[in-house]
C-alpha cells in the first residue's frame, strides 16, 4: 500500500514512518505549516527543518501553509492529503498520534472523506518504550520545545538519552506530565534516524525562553555524511 506520512519532523512521526516503512511503501511526506504557535493540531518548532530532513530521507514532501485557526486548520489538511492522492496516489495516511484523540479523530474523519486509510502505529503504546525505541533504533532527538512546569530553559537542546528518558518518567510520576510530550510539555526535533541518508549538522539557533516556555530556534543548519 502506497501511503503518505503526516511529518513535523519531532521523534513521533519519524518512528511512525520507520514502522510504515517496514511494512508498506511510502510515497511521499505531508506537511503543513502553522502561523499560529498554539496550533491544536501541529507542531511548530523547526517546521522548516522539516525541508532537509525530507531530503535526508530521499522522500518528495507536500507542504502546506496554514493559519492554525481551530477547526479551519483542518480544511487546509484535507487538502495537503487531497493533493498528495491526487499527485502521490497514496492509499493511505500516517500518524504519529499516541494519544490525542483529539487530532487522531479528525485525521481518521478526512481520511473517510477521501477514501483513504488511516494507521496510526504508535497509538497506545507505552511512552518509556517509545522513547527507548528511538535509542534502540539509534535515533538522534533533541528537545525543540518545553511547554509546562518543571520543564525550563536548561532542557531545549538536550539530546533525549537515558538520563532524559529517566527524568520525564520521574516528572510524570511526580507532576503527570506525559514522558512523550503527547499533551504538548515538550516537542522534538530529529537530527538522526535509521532512514536518513544524511544527518542534520545545527550551525546556528537561539533559544527564546521565559520560565517554563521556550523554544529552541534553529536557525541555519545543513546535511553532513553519517
Amino acid at each position: 500500500m502506497r501511503l503518505g506520512i503526516l511529518f513535523s519532523g519531532g521523534k513521533d512521526s519519524t518512528l511512525a514512518l520507520n514502522y510504515a516503512a517496514e511494512k508498506e511503501e511510502v510515497a511521499c511526506l505531508i506537511t503543513l505549516i502553522s502561523q499560529n504557535k498554539e496550533s491544536y493540531m501541529f507542531h511548530t518548532p523547526n517546521i522548516d527543518v522539516t525541508t532537509l530532513q525530507a531530503e535526508a530521507l530521499g522522500f518528495p514532501q507536500i507542504t502546506k501553509i496554514t493559519q492554525g485557526e481551530k477547526e479551519k486548520e483542518l480544511l487546509d489538511l484535507e487538502d495537503a492529503i487531497a493533493q498528495a492522492a491526487k499527485k502521490y496516489l497514496i492509499e493511505g495516511v500516517v500518524t504519529g498520534a499516541i494519544e490525542s484523540v483529539y487530532q487522531a479523530e479528525r485525521i481518521q474523519r478526512i481520511c473517510y472523506r477521501l477514501g483513504l486509510w488511516c494507521f496510526n502505529p504508535l497509538w497506545k503504546h507505552d511512552q518509556k518504550a517509545l522513547l527507548e525505541q528511538l535509542l534502540e533504533k539509534k535515533f538522534n532527538v533533541i528537545i525543540s520545545g518545553i511547554f509546562a512546569y518543571p520543564l525550563d530553559e536548561k532542557w531545549l537542546g538536550k539530546q533525549i538519552d537515558t538520563k532524559i528518558i529517566d527524568k520525564l518518567i520521574e516528572l510524570q510520576q511526580k507532576y503527570g506530565i506525559s514522558p512523550s510530550g503527547e499533551g504538548g510539555e515538550i516537542e522534538t526535533t530529529v537530527l538522526d534516524a535509521p532512514m536518513f541518508q544524511n544527518k542534520i549538522e545545527i550551525q546556528d539557533y537561539k533559544i527564546e525562553a521565559r520560565g517554563n516556555s521556550g523554544v529552541l530556534h534553529i536557525k541555519q543548519a545543513k546535511l553532513v555524511s553519517k
